[in-house]
């Protein structure tokens, strides 16, 4: 891997948490979409829909059957061609327009990712503003959202609010206040802010909104990371890979 310059560099640093993460929101989520990416996202809100009716659904024993039986053949032609981690192929989207491999598929901001609600991030005055609707396969208590994806929500949005630092940093604490119940199937707003930087440390805090409703508070403290580190968290992902056969 390149230390910054030519197709590796570029992809690096579109990285989530490095530098140019946070300043280059409004340009990512503008891109326009390759046909492979738009299949791609078609697919994962096909999916999303399915999660969210499965969880609610009333259908007889009979469909249900069926239904399992179609995904069944669905995951086994999927299963056809190779599977690759998220933070792998930077270098080669990069090189065709495309240097936004965890944009994509992060479990929070995907929309290539069934798992996401999407978070839609922007960039606004020097805060990251994220809107997100949340739905059935979300919910804790009955009609809200379950405070643990409000958490991974806030680990997200606070992650692209350090990258304003101008460093690349990871989660060292993360402290959500709930101030009253999340509800579901309501937009959403996340704000983030940075507060400060001293040395590797980096403070962020962010809220949610339900309209002009506060739901919660959250404190974000990220510590500096070089690259060489997270290249070695990825070949020691590799390393596990083989030594599971996958």
């Amino acid at each position: 891997m390149s230390d910054g310059a030519g197709v590796g560099g570029a992809a690096r640093r579109m990285a989530p948490g490095s530098p140019d993460w946070a300043n280059r929101l409004n340009e990512i989520s503008a891109m326009e979409l390759s046909p492979r990416r738009a299949e791609l996202i078609r697919l994962s809100e096909a999916v999303r829909g399915v999660l969210h009716r499965l969880v609610q659904t009333s259908a007889p024993v009979e469909l249900m059957a069926e239904a399992a039986d179609r995904i069944e053949a669905v995951a086994a032609l999927l299963a056809e061609h190779r599977s690759a981690s998220i933070y792998e192929g930077f270098a080669e989207s990069a090189n065709a327009g495309e240097p936004f491999g965890f944009f994509d598929h992060s479990p929070m901001l995907g929309r290539a990712n069934p798992l996401a609600p999407p978070i839609e991030l922007r960039l606004v005055d020097g805060r990251i503003i994220g809107l997100a609707t949340f739905g059935a396969a979300y919910e804790g208590p009955p009609g809200c959202v379950h405070g643990g994806f409000v958490a991974a929500a806030f680990d997200e949005v606070l992650g692209s609010t350090q990258s304003l630092s101008g460093t690349p940093g990871m989660t060292g604490r993360l402290i959500v206040h709930y101030r009253s119940p999340t509800p579901l199937h309501t937009e959403l707003r996340f704000e983030g802010t940075l507060e400060s930087v001293s040395g590797r440390k980096i403070l962020t805090r962010g809220q949610l909104w339900a309209g002009d409703v506060l739901c919660a508070e959250a404190e974000g403290l990220f510590i500096t990371i070089d690259f060489a580190k997270f290249a070695a968290l990825k070949e020691r992902r590799a390393e596990l890979q083989r030594g599971a056969g996958t």
